[in-house]
């Protein structure tokens, strides 16, 4: 009998998921803008505390979702692969700069819903021409895609004035005062009008705020005759205007959307890819935090997530949900009534339900693996070290950025316990490695 009652629930629920997904699959799919953002750590937001202006960020949070607990990889690339494939690195990052051509990503998924899609911004994932469109993009404008960040035997950075991009994988030099970050934000702009009727994907996985730091077009200093930085870094003092000019090309994109109707049938995801540089210190509710970029600590992971579609999600919901790049593939997918990929491994976790403020989604801690360094984590404390077990430290987080190494010798029985579960964690993912 209980057998019986068991079958019968779960036929109940696959016509319950049945009845879902076709509500799912009507013409009123919603459009989806994914923004990440390039070295912008979670202290640089102004709803989150942050000093930098940041007013278009603060409404998308205001009248949506702010996440207070998103990690993010402590690199750029790592986070790329993570985010778009929605699995852990330890399964399937091979090197810097590149995403094997064998992997499934978001937009190969919602590409086959019927999602018309485009990327912007940029790539560092392959520089085959046709990557873009590989991996599931029908329009593509991006920097770095099949050159470097200098090109040509120039010494000059090539992404900020004057920038040299390529578009739909033609080669496109800029030479009359553009600036990389608006090309990319009009390019956006330019495909919801085309594609205004839907449903459509973007991705913006922005230029700003990485450096070189430069002026952008609304700094006192900014030069339309600038040929780009002779330096990696330039100089931290730009850091807060291209905080306030990445806050404007976002609400550019809400602008657009208003225009055509289409803001409320459109859900905004914004986060960042991984800390912020070392260079800038940012105040945030009183506090300075130093950038820590590529390191296993919240200055290297903690990134910004707000979530905003009017009238579908909480409205100025603030949720301290653990959430990392993984979970982006099953909530795109649930979203949008895509499939997930086939033999999908389950890393990620779908925040619709965080979205809707509503109880029972199931995700205890958070994975990061990169290049043999790995950390586990739950909203207190994390285990971080190497892979092989060495150089391991189990700390405590009091508030976010305050963490603090603990002696394992005075371990309370809960944090013995916290101490073993990430462990195991860590021990279980490190047997999923391929052998390169």
């Amino acid at each position: 009998m209980k057998r019986l009652k068991a079958w019968a629930c779960c036929l109940l629920a696959l016509m319950c998921l049945g009845v879902a997904g076709a509500a799912v699959a009507a013409d009123d799919r919603p459009n989806i803008i994914l923004i990440m953002a390039d070295d912008l750590g979670y202290e640089c937001i102004g709803a989150n505390g942050s000093e930098y202006d940041t007013p278009s960020l603060d409404a998308l949070a205001a009248g949506g979702v702010r996440f207070t607990n998103c990690f993010a990889n402590p690199i750029c690339t790592p986070s790329r692969v993570k985010i778009m494939t929605g699995q852990y690195n330890v399964r399937n990052y091979v090197k810097f700069g590149l995403l094997p051509r064998g992997e499934v990503t978001f937009a190969h998924q919602l590409k086959k819903a019927g999602y018309a899609t485009a990327i912007a911004g940029k790539w560092q994932l392959g520089p085959e021409v046709d990557a873009p469109k590989h991996f599931g993009f029908d329009r593509s404008c991006l920097w770095q895609h099949t050159r470097k960040r200098t090109w040509a035997g120039k010494k000059n950075d090539s992404r900020f004035s004057n920038p040299a991009l390529e578009i739909d994988g033609k080669e496109v030099d800029f030479t009359s005062g553009e600036y990389g970050p608006r090309v990319c934000a009009d390019f956006i702009c330019d495909f919801i009008e085309e594609k205004k009727d839907g449903p459509f994907l973007v991705y913006f996985p922005m230029i700003l705020t990485h450096c070189p730091f430069v002026p952008t077009p609304d700094s006192k200093d900014w030069d339309p005759k600038d040929k780009g930085s002779e330096t990696y870094k330039g100089d931290a003092k730009y850091f807060p205007d291209m905080v306030t000019y990445m806050d404007r090309s976002v609400g550019q994109i809400v602008a657009k959307l208003e225009k055509l109707g289409l803001r409320e049938n459109t859900l905004i995801l914004f986060t960042g890819d991984n800390g912020t540089d070392k260079p800038v210190k940012t105040m945030m509710d009183g506090r300075q935090i130093v950038g820590g970029k590529g390191q296993m600590a919240d200055e290297g992971t903690r990134t910004p997530l707000i979530a905003s579609w009017p009238g579908k999600i909480k409205k100025g919901h603030v949720s301290d949900e653990l959430v990392d790049f993984t979970d982006m593939m099953p909530t795109l997918c649930e979203v949008s009534g895509a499939e997930l990929p086939a033999g999908y491994a389950g890393d990620g976790v779908s925040l619709l339900p965080a979205l809707r403020g509503e109880a029972g989604r199931d995700k205890p801690w958070v994975y990061i693996w990169y290049r043999g360094q790995v950390m586990a984590r739950n909203k207190t404390y994390s285990l971080v070290g190497k892979q092989d077990g060495s150089k391991m430290r189990f700390i405590k987080y009091a508030r976010s950025f305050d963490g603090e190494a603990l002696d394992l010798a005075g371990l309370t029985p809960e944090e013995k316990g916290v101490h073993k579960r990430l462990q195991t964690v860590i021990d279980e993912l490190a047997k999923t490695r391929p052998k390169q």
